[in-house]
């Protein structure tokens, strides 16, 4: 058992004030062995108890240096409160007596990059967030991170293992090197399929049909362009606003992945084909297919037609604004962004719409762990179990067990970014999203007094309360309002519809990283066949460019990785 300076100086402490409350001098042998048997015997036996298990609390302060991916807005967080005084870090010295110290804080844009000086400098913080795959690599290699193998094991709580081993082996297995694991990932909770958000009181006003596919959404999104919705005079009417990028990611809104998967067409993935074989998307007969239905929706004016040119924040500022009445974007997009747009204007009624259902998936998807966050402990911090015992604390105990954790679960409600939290990752089941949305609705609408309140665990309780503030109050808070439109109408669509993620596979060794010689040669080549600059029939030739230009020697290494990680 390792004690501390600062365990032995609370220690001779307590031996000393005893010594003179009891009148007894330090120098009676027979008193000094047996005061200090039993301090110590009792101090050894609150550390161990402290860092070995889930819950148990230090019996002294704990202090650990941090470093933070830290959000827009102060991530929203309530004022007057920080990144080291917040519902999360106060619930955390109360809970487990330790307190963050931030010594390193960067935005998501810049936190590689300032990561990396420090791993080089080898000046690390005592627990720290890692978002690059190479970056964790060099230090696993260069020995600068403790293994978590038995801390996982003895302060991990039975149901943090559990949310693990929702995904399968493979997640915990891209954070294990040798057999030692080094790394806690984030659970990526599926977010389901994209869905379409239209302007609901722009069709009012206009008298349209809520749209049942893909095609009658187009129609509608062109009667907003043709009735000039959202304009000004002097303005052209924005139709289906769309990244350049067109194909998005779990944080990212504003892609047209659902018009690819319309044709069984998946870009800027790894896949294997009907006949076996391990292809990237974007090079597929269907992608061009899906690629010649944009070209046509840009001919009509339907998809926006200075798509090339915007950036995700002039999309935001569309929106926001009520420029825009179209957009693809996941489940939780009230609170990003259109909850800023609803604060400035009540009347702006958005309802999403589940348009992808008979879409079905004939190819498997391969995915990556590339970019995926982990959260590691420096090499030589005393307490490398804290990290699993935060992870315990604030993803199961206090949303499950726990009475006193009401200021932090109404987090959720208030839509207080997750990078507030002392460890920016989050930990949950897999298919938490859909789990937490039924039993909201079961106690909402449920005949009679048969689910209640009290059956909620924390995080559903406090969804509950906002969703029943929008049902019930005259006039319901934005909070509400986005928490019933994300929770109840998103991804209530999804949860009626049966929805249920595809199994994943992994890439493995072969990480199918694309280089941006090859990422600029596709996003050119794309752009301008939905532009008409160039024919359909180009494709062909941007895919011969693409095998040429290192395609074909990156295409082999993909799929030898593969083969070695299924044996």
């Amino acid at each position: 058992m390792r004690l501390s300076l600062g365990k032995t100086v609370v220690f001779l402490s307590t031996i000393l004030s005893l010594a003179l409350l009891t009148g007894c001098s330090l120098g009676t042998e027979e008193m000094e062995k047996t005061d200090i048997d039993v301090l110590s015997e009792k101090s050894s036996k609150s550390w161990e108890q402290a860092e070995t298990t889930p819950l148990g609390k230090y019996p002294e302060l704990v202090t650990y240096t941090l470093g933070q991916m830290k959000g827009a807005n102060n991530s929203n967080l309530p004022d007057g409160q920080t990144y080291e005084d917040n519902a999360y870090t106060r619930y955390l010295k109360k809970t487990l007596n330790i307190q963050n110290k931030n010594v390193f804080m960067e935005s998501e844009e810049r936190y590689d990059e300032a990561l990396n000086i420090l791993v080089k400098d080898r000046n690390l913080p005592d627990v720290f967030l890692v978002s690059d795959r190479e970056t964790l690599e060099e230090l696993v290699e260069n020995d600068l991170i403790e293994d978590l193998t038995e801390v996982y094991k003895s302060c991990a709580s039975d149901k943090i293992k559990e949310m693990y081993e929702s995904y399968g082996e493979e997640l915990l297995a891209s954070g294990t090197f040798d057999g030692k694991l080094y790394a806690l990932p984030e659970t990526a909770i599926d977010d389901g399929q994209q869905l379409l958000w239209l302007r609901h009181d722009w069709m009012e006003q206009l008298g349209l049909k809520e749209p049942k596919t893909l095609e009658e959404a187009f129609s509608v999104i062109r009667a907003f362009q043709e009735n000039r919705m959202g304009a000004e005079d002097g303005e052209d009417p924005v139709g289906l606003v769309c990244d350049p990028g067109l194909v998005g990611t779990v944080s990212t809104s504003y892609s047209v992945d659902s018009v690819f998967e319309k044709f069984g067409a998946y870009p800027q993935q790894w896949i294997e084909n009907a006949d076996g074989e391990i292809v990237y998307g974007s090079l597929t007969e269907e992608t061009k297919e899906a690629l010649g239905c944009l070209r046509e929706l840009y001919r009509q004016g339907i998809l926006d037609s200075d798509f090339a040119l915007r950036a995700q924040n002039n999309i935001r500022d569309l929106v926001v604004n009520g420029k825009c009445g179209a957009f693809f974007g996941l489940w939780w997009t009230p609170n990003n962004p259109l909850m800023d747009e609803y604060r400035k204007n009540k009347e702006a009624d958005w309802e999403p719409y589940y348009l992808t259902a008979d879409v079905k998936r004939t190819v498997e998807v391969y995915s990556t762990f590339r970019d995926n966050k982990y959260v590691v402990v420096r090499k030589g911090y005393e307490h490398p179990e804290i990290a699993m015992k935060i992870l315990s604390v604030l993803f199961d105990h206090s949303r499950y067990e726990a009475e006193d954790a009401d200021e932090m679960n109404t987090y959720f409600a208030l839509n207080v970014d997750p990078t507030a939290r002392p460890l920016m990752i989050n930990v949950d089941y897999n298919e938490a999203t859909y789990i937490v949305t039924k039993h909201i609705r079961e106690v909402l609408y449920s005949p009679g007094d048969e689910k209640t309140r009290e059956d909620l665990s924390a995080i559903e309780a406090s969804y509950f309360d906002a969703c029943k503030e929008y049902l019930e109050a005259e006039v319901p808070s934005v909070e509400a309002w986005a928490a019933y439109k994300s929770r109840i109408s998103a991804v209530g669509l999804l949860v009626d519809a049966n929805y249920r993620a595809p199994e994943k596979k992994y890439l493995g060794d072969g990480d199918g990283e694309i280089p941006q010689t090859l990422r600029s040669l596709e996003k050119k080549a794309f752009i301008q066949i939905i532009m008409g600059k160039k024919p359909v029939s180009s494709f062909d030739s941007f895919v011969e460019e693409w095998y040429r230009k290192g395609g074909d020697s990156l295409t082999e290494r993909v799929r030898k990785g593969i083969m070695i990680c299924e044996k």
